[in-house]
């Protein structure tokens, strides 16, 4: 606490001190005066200021050496005395910023600051900045006249040469930190801001120290990185702010044309003023241009962030204050900003932005032609310079590089059309995003992926629905990057285009480039789709709104221009596939389009003539365009939203095309576009969407389909209505199926296999609306009533009247699986009485009810299936047994329909089995399978006669060729055939209920198979077979394995018995043991569950 608050009080404490300090200069002295002031109040200090200071400065101005340590004490004690007090007077003032600049200044002759203790210079540095801040009102300004200008240049250099040349950091620190006081840009709140005229002032006197205030910053801020960050941001933030002060834009306009004359008596004065007129202005922008590109490359990739941070304010003061005078420098500067939005630490990525932000915000670009120019300009340089870059950089760098494009873009805003508008710019710019944007079409994999069967229908119609949110845009594999951000970036640049430039223009100019080449036109149509994306405002980051809106018919307009140029013919419909239905098809489209498109580089390419080679990446780009053109339609809908409806009519026929397509990657993709559709125009699933819009639909396929040779995609839009579809479907395109059997009988020998394709199609989805869910129902029924059967003949007493009746249903039921009935000319009628025993879920009257016209449209179709089989074209055969297969599952429920269908293919069927290509043969086992299943023994005879021998001697003539095969036959077609006949043949002798004779057989060609050479899958297979035969006839079973192995010794109940003696008994292990053991281990525990219907000694404990 003070202990003097009165002058006078302090005067007398305080006057022997100060005698005694200016008599002797001595440390104790010093110490002696401040230990005194700390008992004296502040206001009291204030009255006697000078007489205090006059010691300290009596102290420091005695000629001679002088202690270091004395000056230091000295200049502490004069610091605490200002930091208490106020300068009031002018000439003190000046007086003592003379005086500590003079403890600082070199020896006389020397141009290196002197070399004095590090505690002195910063004791100094401390003073001098305590002094500035000690000015009291206007005091300070006498400071900053013209004809102070010398001592104040004096105590710049000092500074400067201490922040340049010391290795203190601190010291380093505190000197940048006194300039930014006394070029009055001080961060403390005491200071208040320059007024108009002030700022003024200071700018033409700091002019005269701009050169080398500036040069030196530049050495620190790009020294060596020792210094540590706080020197390098120092010394950035007093280049901004000087820099700022002395070129800004609002003071330079004020600037007289001609130099102000000062007095005669300051004329040496006038001449160290500099006038910042338009030369000088222009002069010194060029050269601060050369120190900033220095600064900003190296500050830009400085290791700490907060340089990078404080980079970012130097460019915003600047771009705030210079707009004009540094425009030059902007180049730079804003590549730097731009730069920087990517930045790896969060506070410089958010402060980028929200200076980019503001930028935008306040037209700073907009209301600056130049500035846009050299913006313009920059972009140009980088449109250039991109190709290579991607070329030659990393990901990382790609990733730089494309952020400096995409800020330059932001920043041009509504002023882009600058760049768009001049023919140079525009094709630089759009030649280097078709570089870019080059995809890598080498994989095979996307050919090869094909959509085989009837993908969708294994769930309800509505699941497509949920299935296709998860990922709608297919990945792509691009050739000169591979970091997804980097086509994020790529869309963003797209977008922003969209959004700020002349749609109608920038539609123009790539619907052009999309006809110019076909290199060029899967870019083209990438950049196609964003242009609409961004133009619409959908998922496009921008700095400012732009400056009038997009007109929905002038979106739409575009939007259908796009589309007619994407369904064109020689667009739509490329060679995906070496397939020769397909490339057939292809090549008819050929004939009628290409017409229409003439001096196309791309027709050559696209649309091959049938001599010219078709390479696995000619078909891969195709597969892209047409993918890309497809998600190009989702976006459309997804941004025109419900009126997109309007252009359904020429859209959803060409989607449903390609979502029949065998491509799988055009499949899938044109499916993820029917989501985007029906969620843009409202529809509650794909389903709904076809089942609206179906009365046109249908009209096109019965309109194409009569002329198959010139639309042979029909069949495709068909078969993905029927897929994506239900029931209610049918009644619609039940004509168009009536149309397609009719064609089939006037072309057998064109267009079978198309029409087959169809026909498989409606035969699928029948399976799924009605065959499904019956022939469960069937089956569960015929299961529950074999166990009921099963477990009921342990437990009930046999009648005779039962056993009667059971033997005359079995001749009369044997008499019909024979042949063997009375001939009255009606086949048909005469099957129905066995046919009601057969199917007692069916009603006697059921020959004589119409058929659902589902069953009818099967039944037709079998028809149809059965003078096919025969065909001379195997992969008609082939399309044909698919075709039946799924027939006989829909005629499943009318069994008086489906008998008298099976009595008529069968001869053709087994045709098939035993005398065709090896694919057929596959094929047509696993139809027999399905028809055994559903006819149940009525095929019993037919097969053990026709059937069974082929299929036995075929397994036993392979079987020594499988045992001795390697690894690799499980490839070969033999392989699989033999699979599928083991696979089947068990479940076939227990549909049919086969006769003893004929289990035998199968037991004798399996038997083989159990063998420990063959293949894994067979052993397993021919195992399956065995358990099939157990419930079948589980004696017969247990008796031939154990003629092979029998692991148990039986011993007579009686010794008057005779003992069992089985060939199996005794003998030593061989490759069938393993599986024969086994199989009676799994015999064992079948009959321990289940009572089988047999005599006690047929089963041996």
């Amino acid at each position: 606490m003070a202990v003097f608050d009165t002058p006078q009080e302090a005067f007398g404490a305080l006057r022997p001190v100060c005698v005694q300090l200016t008599r002797a200069q001595t440390m104790e002295n010093v110490a002696s005066l401040q230990a005194h002031l700390a008992t004296v109040s502040a206001s009291a200090l204030q009255e006697l200021q000078e007489y205090v200071l006059f010691p300290l400065r009596f102290a420091l101005k005695v000629p001679g050496p002088k202690q270091e340590r004395l000056v230091q004490s000295v200049v502490q004690c004069m610091s605490s005395i200002l930091a208490a007090t106020c300068v009031k007077k002018q000439e003190l003032l000046q007086e003592l910023f003379s005086e500590l600049c003079t403890c600082l200044s070199p020896p006389s002759g020397s141009s290196k600051p002197a070399s004095l203790s590090e505690e002195l210079k910063l004791a100094v540095i401390q003073a001098l900045h305590t002094l500035m801040h000690s000015a009291y009102g206007d005091v300070i300004w006498s400071l900053y006249q013209p004809s102070t200008l010398p001592l104040l240049g004096f105590a710049v250099s000092l500074l400067l040469g201490l922040a340049e040349q010391e290795k203190a950091k601190q010291i380093k620190i505190s000197a940048l930190k006194c300039l930014q006081v006394l070029v009055l840009q001080c961060d403390c709140q005491e200071h208040q801001h320059l007024e108009e005229d002030e700022a003024q002032q200071c700018g033409d006197l700091f002019a005269s120290f701009l050169p080398g205030i500036s040069i030196t910053l530049s050495r620190v801020i790009t020294g060596d990185i020792k210094q540590g960050h706080k020197t390098t941001v120092s010394a950035i933030r007093l280049f901004y702010l000087i820099v700022g002060l002395v070129m800004a834009d609002a003071q330079l306009a004020r600037v007289p044309k001609n130099k102000e004359n000062l007095p005669v008596e300051q004329s040496r004065i006038s001449e160290l003023m500099v006038h910042r007129g338009p030369d000088w202005s222009k002069s010194t922008a060029e050269k601060l241009a050369l120190l900033l590109h220095k600064m900003v490359e190296f500050s830009s990739v400085h290791p700490h962030w907060k340089v990078r941070l404080e980079l970012v304010e130097l460019v915003y003061h600047l771009l705030k204050s210079c707009s004009r005078s540094l425009v030059d420098s902007f180049s730079h500067l804003l590549k730097a900003l731009v730069g920087l939005v990517n930045d790896e630490n969060s506070e410089v990525q958010s402060r980028c932005n929200e200076v980019l932000r503001g930028i935008a915000e306040q037209q700073i670009v907009a209301q600056n032609r130049a500035l846009a120019d050299v913006l313009s300009e920059n972009l140009h340089s980088l449109a250039t310079a991109l190709p290579r870059l991607m070329n030659s950089q990393d990901d990382m760098g790609k990733v730089s590089t494309l952020s400096l494009l995409l800020g330059y873009l932001k920043l041009l805003g509504p002023k882009i059309n600058i760049v768009l508008n001049s023919v140079s710019h525009l094709h630089r710019l759009s030649k280097a995003l078709m570089q870019v944007l080059e995809l890598d079409v080498t994989d095979v994999k996307i050919v090869e992926d094909r959509r085989w069967g009837c993908e969708g229908m294994c769930g309800p119609p509505g699941s497509l629905q949920h299935g296709m949110q998860k990922g709608r845009c297919q990945k792509k594999y691009f050739r000169f990057f591979t970091e997804e951000k980097v086509f994020q970036l790529l869309q963003q640049v797209c977008r922003v285009l969209g959004y700020y430039g002349n749609l109608y223009l920038l539609v123009d100019h790539f619907m052009g480039l999309y006809g110019e080449s076909g290199m060029y036109r899967k870019q083209a149509a990438m950049v196609l789709n964003e242009l609409i994306v961004g133009a619409a405002g959908v998922g496009v980051d921008v700095l400012q709104e732009r400056e009038v809106s997009l007109n929905v018919d002038d979106l739409k307009g575009s939007i259908m221009s796009i589309l007619d140029e994407y369904t064109d013919q020689a667009n739509w419909y490329l060679i995906t596939s070496i397939d020769t239905e397909e490339i057939s098809h292809d090549h008819s489209v050929q004939h009628l389009g290409l017409t229409a498109r003439p001096g196309g580089a791309c027709s050559s390419i696209l649309l091959p003539s049938p001599e010219l080679l078709i390479t696995t990446c000619t078909m891969n780009s195709n597969i892209w365009q047409i993918c890309i053109q497809l998600e190009g339609i989702g976006c459309f809908a997804a941004v025109l939203g419900k009126e997109f409806r309007l252009l359904l009519l020429s859209a959803l026929y060409p989607v449903l095309e390609k979502a029949g397509d065998k491509t799988l990657l055009i499949s899938e993709t044109a499916l993820g576009t029917l989501v985007d559709i029906c969620e843009a125009c409202s529809y509650d699933s794909v389903q709904c969407l076809i089942n609206e819009n179906s009365d046109y639909l249908v009209n096109g396929i019965s309109l194409n389909l009569r002329q198959l040779a010139h639309q042979p995609h029909a069949s495709q839009v068909l078969d993905t209505m029927l897929r994506h579809s239900d029931a209610s479907l049918l009644p619609l395109v039940e004509d168009v199926i009536q149309d397609v059997l009719s064609a089939l009988d006037q072309s057998y020998n064109n267009q079978a296999s198309t029409f087959l394709g169809v026909l498989h199609s409606v035969m699928t989805a029948l399976v799924q609306w009605f065959g499904s869910s019956c022939s469960e129902e069937h089956q569960q029924r015929q299961t529950a009533e074999w166990w009921s059967g099963t477990l009921s003949q342990g437990q009930q007493v046999v009648t005779r009247q039962e056993v009667e009746r059971f033997f005359l249903d079995y001749v009369r039921q044997k008499q019909v699986a024979e042949g063997n009935l009375p001939d009255t000319g009606n086949e048909e009628a005469d099957e129905v009485p066995p046919l009601t025993k057969l199917e007692p879920n069916n009603s006697d009257t059921e020959g004589e009810t119409p058929l659902p016209s589902h069953a009818q449209l099967g039944k037709d179709v079998m028809e149809r299936c059965i003078h096919l089989l025969s065909d001379g074209n195997l992969r008609v055969r082939l399309k044909v047994l698919d075709v039946l297969e799924l027939c006989i599952t829909v005629l499943h429920p009318h069994g008086n329909h489906l008998l008298p269908m099976a009595h008529r293919v069968w001869p053709a069927l087994v045709t098939r089995l035993i005398s065709d290509d090896p694919l057929a043969v596959l094929r047509a086992f696993k139809v027999l399978c399905t028809l055994a299943q559903k006819c149940g023994d009525f095929l019993r005879q037919r097969f053990s006669k026709d059937v069974l021998p082929k299929l036995t001697s075929s397994l036993l003539s392979q079987a020594p060729a499988s045992a001795r095969a390697g690894p690799v036959y499980s490839h070969t077609l033999a392989f699989k055939l033999q699979l599928a006949v083991l696979q089947g043949l068990g479940s076939l002798c227990k549909k049919l209920d086969m006769g003893e004779s004929d289990l035998n057989k199968v037991a004798d060609a399996c038997l083989i198979y159990l063998s420990v050479k063959q293949p894994m899958k067979l052993q397993e297979a021919a195992q399956s077979v065995f358990l099939h035969l157990m419930h079948v006839d589980p004696d017969s079973t247990w008796l031939l394995l154990n003629e092979v192995c029998c692991p148990h010794q039986y011993e007579p109940p009686h010794i008057s018995l005779q003992p069992v003696k089985l060939s199996g008994m005794g003998k030593q292990r061989n490759e069938l043991t393993n599986n024969v053991l086994l199989l009676l281990e799994k015999l064992q525990q079948q009959e321990s569950v289940t009572p089988w219907a047999s005599t006690p000694e047929a089963s041996p404990p």
